[in-house]
């Protein structure tokens, strides 16, 4: 039987941002358009290109956004930790991981509440699953996207088809369950690591489709050293399963 208590009542949506001054005014409107009732928390890595003005400017209109300003780039998965330390401490119900760049249409964000209002603890967009997709990319971002899921999937030996999507909602119980402050990954590898620690905590994966399109404005943050990061961080993780660290 589903859940009749309001396991979304409260949600908190997370966006990293590094020169992303170009793309937040659209993303904070799309976003609360899709979501009336979200709060959106800009976790912005001291951008030279003023993003962090421009978050603060938002949020001084709009008192569901605010900004947390951190010294530099210090890397995607401790943006996204210190996103989801803030959820726990306030109570909210829900943390959604949400990139700045418009590649994730926060109009799919409906369909990922409904799915945690269901029972789910964890719901992944996901590329690889029928109706999910991407747009916009090159065969080389294909490969590298859909090899290192693959990779991952046989690695870990797990069923979740995307392990690398960055588009992705928690519940305040699994986020607690997760171990923030033991997560190691800062970059490509947090995702895997996330939803790796999520399954072997026996919390319920729901994976939806996305249709993920390529950004518009900027530059990916994708470099060689993260991914090669990612490589070696799945053997880690299936050694500390194998010795019950996780």
């Amino acid at each position: 039987m589903a859940p009749t208590h309001d396991r979304a009542g409260r949600v908190l949506v997370i966006t990293p941002t590094y020169n992303e001054r170009e793309n937040l005014a659209a993303l904070t409107e799309a976003l609360f358009a899709a979501v009336p009732r979200a709060h959106l928390l800009v976790v912005d890595d001291a951008s030279p290109d003023g993003t962090g003005a421009i978050a603060d400017e938002i949020a001084a209109r709009d008192p569901r956004v605010r900004v947390l300003h951190r010294s530099g780039k210090l890397g995607l998965g401790t943006a996204y930790v210190a996103g989801f330390q803030r959820a726990i401490d306030e109570g909210y119900d829900v943390a959604v991981e949400l990139d700045a760049d418009l590649s994730h249409d926060p109009g799919y964000l409906p369909v990922f509440l409904g799915a945690i209002q269901e029972g789910a603890d964890v719901v992944v967009g996901s590329r690889n699953v029928p109706g999910g997709g991407v747009r916009g990319w090159g065969p080389g971002r294909h490969v590298l996207s859909k090899g290192g899921s693959l990779y991952s999937r046989a690695i870990l030996g797990v069923e979740v088809r995307d392990l690398t999507t960055g588009y992705k909602a928690y519940t305040r119980e699994a986020l607690e369950r997760l171990g923030l402050r033991t997560l190691r990954s800062t970059g490509y590898a947090f995702q895997i690591e996330t939803t790796f620690r999520a399954i072997r905590e026996g919390l319920r994966v729901v994976e939806v489709p996305i249709v993920f399109v390529d950004r518009r404005v900027g530059h990916s943050k994708m470099s060689r050293r993260i991914f090669a990061e990612a490589v070696l961080e799945v053997w880690r993780l299936r050694i500390d399963a194998a010795r019950g660290r996780i």
